[in-house]
């Protein structure tokens, strides 16, 4: 086995040549351009919209799509795309779950066959960036309760409130703004951003982890919304679940990635630096934590892989994706943490990467729902009964 695929069950022979063919274009694109320039852009907090035309030409916005202009991958090689970013940066992989994974998702879900004409294309090819705006500041996972508001005035609806950790919200073009309209159904509301509109984003400082990736504060104050731009399929809470759901198995992938990431770095490292008269991965310690942190990425495979295949034949559920988020996400933080402790002192500077995937992996069992959140989700598949209310 080559230790820096982590691959002891010789999984990558279940993948198709296409897919293996996406994964090494993202990962090459990533080794060449993200890589070199991602810590400074993390230290200073700072998004690489440089990046942005080079992540375009690999043409991945969209993963399963397959019309107006998106790739139409299988579901496995969207996962790998994701993966691969994970394994890379974090912030680029929040930009792209954000962009791809959420905003296009839910106009590709929810849209109308004119909407989804309308917005997708110029999103896919990234000309047109995209953000989810559903999170509020005094609810965090208790999304159902929305206080933001659509009131019906004529021919368009007037956004009022407030949303937080809103990924990309500082520069998207097209924010998809969760509101409550006047009869207090949930609906999905396009923002097409303009001076003056009311929409304020402010970039949340302070970050100790995804610190490329710029989230934030949105207070909507009066913004008119042509009553156009209101998604056709978006009408209840049922509907926004049902994009997290199908968003959710790109976190466990990108957990996947920060772990395989973290795993090579330290397996690297341990093979080149030597103590007590021989490299420390011979030594006894070094090598059970090895074996460890190897069985859980090989976990963490699987469950990505069977995630992605039940996805295809259209089986997936809600519950099988929050058990994949909340396995990986937790797998992912134990492996990163190894790894960080492995290089001892190094394991906290940036030129060596695991320090940035320690903290990036912290934020993968917050989003999309925290973990316990998830949990809940799987508990009341197992019970028959709800513990949310």
């Amino acid at each position: 086995m080559s230790a820096t695929d982590a691959d002891l069950y010789l999984l990558d022979e279940l993948l198709t040549g296409e897919e293996r063919a996406v994964r090494d274009r993202v990962r090459a694109f990533c080794d060449r351009e993200v890589r070199p320039v991602i810590n400074d852009y993390w230290e200073r907090a700072e998004f690489p919209h440089a990046l942005l035309p080079g992540l375009a030409e690999l043409h991945i916005a969209g993963g399963t799509m397959a019309e107006h202009g998106g790739p139409g991958m299988s579901a496995r090689a969207a996962g790998l795309v994701a993966m691969e970013l994970a394994h890379c940066d974090g912030s680029i992989s929040t930009f792209h779950g954000v962009h791809s994974g959420l905003a296009m998702r839910t106009i590709a879900m929810l849209g109308s066959a004119g909407q989804r004409a309308r917005w997708l294309p110029a999103m896919a090819r990234l000309e047109r960036i995209g953000a989810f705006a559903l999170t509020e500041p005094d609810h965090g996972s208790d999304a159902v309760n929305l206080e933001t508001t659509a009131r019906l005035e004529g021919d368009a609806y007037v956004l009022r409130g407030r949303k937080r950790w809103i990924g990309n919200g500082t520069f998207a073009d097209l924010v998809i703004v969760w509101a409550r309209d006047d009869e207090g159904d949930v609906g999905a509301f396009v923002v097409e951003r303009a001076e003056d509109d009311g929409f304020d984003a402010t970039a949340i400082t302070g970050k100790i982890a995804k610190r490329a990736s710029l989230q934030a504060d949105i207070v909507l104050d009066g913004v008119r919304v042509p009553a156009a731009n209101r998604l056709d399929g978006g009408r209840s809470f049922a509907d926004t679940a049902a994009v997290l759901t199908a968003a959710r198995p790109g976190v466990a992938w990108g957990a996947l990635g920060h772990a395989a990431a973290a795993y090579e770095v330290a397996f690297g490292y341990l093979s080149q630096r030597v103590s007590f008269g021989r490299p420390l991965t011979g030594h006894q310690l070094v090598q059970a934590r090895l074996a460890e942190m190897l069985g859980e990425i090989t976990a963490m495979r699987l469950v990505c892989l069977r995630l992605a295949d039940l996805a295809e034949e259209g089986r997936l559920t809600a519950a099988m994706a929050s058990l994949a988020k909340m396995h990986n996400a937790r797998k992912a933080r134990a492996v990163v943490s190894a790894a960080r402790d492995l290089l001892g002192g190094n394991g906290i500077l940036l030129e060596y990467h695991v320090a940035r995937h320690f903290l990036d992996v912290e934020v993968v069992s917050t989003v999309e729902g925290t973990d316990f959140i998830q949990s809940l989700v799987v508990g009341r598949e197992i019970t028959g009964i709800s513990a949310f209310s």
